[in-house]
């Protein structure tokens, strides 16, 4: 890594803004004290000791895109109930929310974790569970979306799009989005982080989807074979016509594969002993797009994406990185 040419990138980052367009989550994380088994079953008895409510899904890009120093504007369906406010109540002070459609009678999606520890230990995740994920959503809620995400899109810098599979993003609607920006002549990223339908979506600049995604997209096993992981982001490259695509690793970096170009294997940044990784993925995903939107080129945009993964699983929880954390990091090697 070029650490001159990386923090000379983070210094831009604050004059960039990326429209984050897609679906929201109120993470809840539910902590607790164990304090003995039940009599009753065998599972722990914990006593409640807090609970905090963050911004998941795009909610969580947005955030870590502000962190960063970026501006945002961030588009989603939220609730009009007490898990929207908190949610919204936790989003950054320069993120941009007049983009939000509200809307009554729609439960804020909640995904709430159960955290356990004794009074010297981490907490751990013991349970997590799910609640309006998957609600279909009306037409009337979908193209007052789509009015909100056109308009972000074309006063911005990049686009991200974070499709979690509620419905409410869909590769047409994305597709729809490129064909607006285009004929607006502006020529700025957009970027998809898909976990279901990575191959439905076509011709955009780049996505970054794991390792695993990759393999439930293709239908194949990388396992540590650089000969199936070269065939495999190859063929995600074909078939979705992007530009790029970055394929994280978890304790293995990440692999950037670029049309046209020699492949990039970016070895993991800090350390492997990992304190949480829910929502990495989108620290990675808005830290590509905000770099992109400076005009950086892909493999710096990667290798500072990188290192914002690698700060950001040594974090519990939904988090951030900001700035200054990434000039230490990349300061100090």
């Amino acid at each position: 890594m070029d650490s001159a040419r990386v923090l000379a990138l983070i210094d831009t980052l604050a004059s960039a803004h990326v429209a984050v367009i897609g679906d929201v989550v109120a993470d809840e994380f539910v902590y607790g004290r164990v304090a003995r088994v039940s009599r009753e079953a065998p599972v722990l008895i914990l006593e409640y000791d807090s609970t905090q409510i963050v911004p998941g899904g795009a909610g969580n890009a947005a955030n870590n895109v502000a962190a960063l120093g970026g501006r945002t504007t961030l588009v989603a369906v939220v609730g009009r109930d007490e898990p929207g406010r908190r949610m919204e109540a936790a989003l950054h002070p320069r993120v941009d929310r007049r983009r939000l459609v509200r809307v009554a009678g729609r439960p804020t999606p909640v995904k709430t974790r159960i955290l356990a520890g004794g009074v010297h230990s981490a907490k751990q995740q013991v349970v997590r569970i799910d609640r309006g994920v998957n609600q279909a959503v009306g037409v009337r809620t979908a193209a007052a979306f789509e009015r909100a995400a056109l308009a972000a899109a074309l006063g911005a810098d990049a686009v991200l799009v974070s499709d979690y599979g509620s419905g409410l993003v869909t590769p047409a609607l994305v597709t729809r989005l490129r064909v607006a920006v285009r004929r607006a002549g502006l020529p700025i990223p957009i970027l998809i982080d898909s976990r279901y339908q990575l191959l439905k979506y076509r011709g955009l600049t780049a996505c970054t989807p794991n390792e695993s995604e990759v393999e439930q997209a293709l239908g194949v096993r990388i396992n540590d074979n650089p000969r199936l992981l070269e065939k495999a982001g190859r063929a995600i490259l074909r078939e979705t016509r992007m530009d790029a695509v970055l394929v994280t690793r978890g304790s293995r970096g990440m692999a950037l594969f670029v049309r046209e170009s020699a492949t990039v294997h970016i070895p993991i940044f800090g350390s492997d002993e990992v304190a949480d990784v829910t929502g990495a993925g989108d620290t990675v995903m808005a830290t590509m797009a905000l770099a992109l939107a400076t005009g950086a080129s892909f493999e710096s945009a990667a290798q500072l994406a990188n290192c914002a993964g690698g700060l950001v699983v040594m974090k519990r929880g939904t988090a951030t990185v900001s700035a200054a954390e990434l000039r230490g990091a990349v300061r100090r090697g």
